[in-house]
């Protein structure tokens, strides 16, 4: 027996043994891959085939182990009991998570088991640009590793913060001068606590005008406004 199934709309082919299983013409099917299950849609119901055709791919195994395992031995024995080739293949903690899924923090499926196909890197520092408590009951993910999300807005901080006053910094706001006393990045606001009677008021980072001194120790002395640029100024009389 023999089913053909494509993993997207007028998608490539891919060849299969259905098993038991008969699933007709546009059933959703779970097929095996290098990345774990994935879901496609039957566009060839079951048939029979000629005998010559042979290899397509029938089952794959999935486990995990708490201690380390003799593979040499577990494949001599599969391959024994199964009476064929046994590939085995190591997963990482992030991999395991894909495979077998799950709900994280924000009460949503993990992201590794939905739409993310490459897990890319994710350090502490980037749970420090976004004021986040380096804690890895709250920064870790369902794989015990850092949690992926972490990447998403990290360009976000790093733009932000760039331009944005420093906490402590003399600021004037259109409502007056203060000190910055926090920032609201995904607001794009600044939090300043005013000098005349205390009062916090969130303002638009672009509204926000550091001090000259602040402004030199951050970027250094810059050109003098009051110099005149060179050149003829006008004419003049004498």
């Amino acid at each position: 027996m023999m089913m053909a199934v494509s993993f997207e709309r007028y998608g490539r082919l891919y060849y299969l043994d259905p098993g038991p299983y008969q699933p007709v013409v546009g059933a959703k099917v779970l097929v095996p891959t290098d990345a774990g299950p994935e879901v496609a849609e039957c566009v060839w119901a079951p048939q029979w085939v000629d005998e010559e055709v042979g290899g397509p791919p029938v089952f794959t195994v999935y486990f995990s182990a708490p201690h380390r395992v003799d593979f040499r031995a577990l494949v001599r024995d599969l391959a024994s009991r199964l009476s064929g080739r046994v590939e085995l293949r190591q997963v990482g903690p992030r991999d395991e998570a894909r495979l077998q899924g799950g709900i994280g923090p924000c009460g949503r499926d993990l992201c590794c088991a939905t739409f993310l196909k490459d897990f890319e890197p994710v350090s502490v520092r980037m749970a420090k640009d976004q004021d986040l408590p380096v804690n890895p009951l709250r920064i870790a993910g369902a794989c015990g590793r850092l949690m992926c999300c972490l990447k998403y807005e990290h360009p976000l901080y790093q733009d932000f913060h760039a331009n944005a006053p420093n906490v402590g910094e003399q600021v004037d706001t259109p409502e007056g001068a203060g000190i910055v006393a926090g920032h609201n990045v995904p607001g794009d606001k600044v939090v300043v606590k005013l000098t005349a009677d205390g009062r916090k008021c969130a303002c638009t980072r672009a509204s926000v005008c550091g001090s000259r001194q602040s402004y030199e120790a951050r970027y250094g002395d810059g050109p003098n406004p009051a110099a005149a640029p060179p050149g003829d100024a006008g004419g003049g009389t004498e």
